[in-house]
């Protein structure tokens, strides 16, 4: 079973097997529409398309939602099932970000009891410049019956983060850029800043130079400095929509220090009331 991470060359030797499922998770924030062209155009043998918005998020509620709200069990449940998803299959996921979206795949599969899942290590750029097999034949699948078991605790919603952030016992991680953590600069929100009491934990820094992840010994030495003695069910994570904050809960799983918690309606959701706290600069 690959529970966190795989490399090109082993999936290369598996993507055909019937009890695994390759999914193909390209997406991009500035268009909606690239992922699934860049699909068409090229992608692993075998590989079933999951698009951010329309599989992997559900509704936006204008005032009370962040931008890529959790979807419900059922909806989950109905997407994983039509991607011939079932107890017995490994999943392997890949983007063309390092794996900022491929994770939001690896974490919805781990929150409804799903371990066989890992993100390929390097994504479509790894594979691509390992000179491994690409088709434009759309991947075709039967489907199975997803069966959930949610891990509730994986999760926290606004309340847990506004009651544990002023809480020493509890940390909480931003995976935004350093810049957007400030408060310099925001690009895709309509209000600038971070939660007080957060730390920036930039989901980048968990890759090298060559798009793949660090090796678990860096990693576990990120983020236990970044958890400052607080235990890894008690730190929080979030992004901008909680979706790239996954890529932090998946290094700290390849780190071997065990499940993190996802806030998932992250800042997005934070700013929908101009009562609650923003917090600019380092602190």
């Amino acid at each position: 079973m690959h529970t966190t991470l795989i490399d090109v060359q082993t999936l290369n030797r598996h993507h055909r097997n019937p009890d695994w499922r390759v999914i193909d998770a390209r997406f991009s924030l500035a268009d909606a529409g690239q992922g699934a062209r860049e699909y068409g155009e090229g992608h692993v043998p075998g590989a079933l398309y999951a698009h951010l918005d329309d599989d992997l998020s559900g509704p936006i509620i204008r005032g009370e939602t962040g931008r890529h709200p959790l979807p419900s069990v059922e909806r989950a449940v109905e997407v994983f099932s039509r991607f011939g998803i079932d107890g017995s299959v490994q999943v392997a996921v890949y983007d063309g970000a390092g794996g900022s979206v491929a994770g939001r795949v690896w974490w919805m599969l781990r929150w409804l009891g799903h371990d066989a899942v890992a993100v390929l290590d390097g994504g479509w750029p790894a594979w691509t410049g390992a000179g491994l097999p690409v088709t434009q034949e759309v991947g075709e699948v039967a489907p199975r019956t997803f069966v959930p078991n949610v891990r509730a605790h994986l999760v926290t919603d606004i309340d847990g983060v506004d009651r544990n952030r002023k809480d020493a016992d509890w940390a909480v991680l931003d995976a935004r850029t350093p810049e957007r953590f400030r408060g310099e600069q925001e690009p895709i929100d309509p209000v600038a800043g971070h939660i007080p009491g957060a730390t920036c934990a930039t989901f980048d820094a968990n890759l090298g130079e060559d798009g793949c992840f660090r090796s678990p010994e860096e990693l576990r030495r990120r983020f236990e400095g970044l958890f400052s003695g607080v235990p890894v069910d008690r730190a929080i994570n979030y992004c901008g929509s909680g979706v790239s904050a996954c890529h932090n809960l998946l290094a700290i799983a390849h780190a071997g220090l065990g499940d993190a918690v996802l806030y998932p309606g992250s800042w997005s959701e934070w700013i929908t009331d101009e009562d609650r706290p923003i917090g600019t600069g380092e602190g």
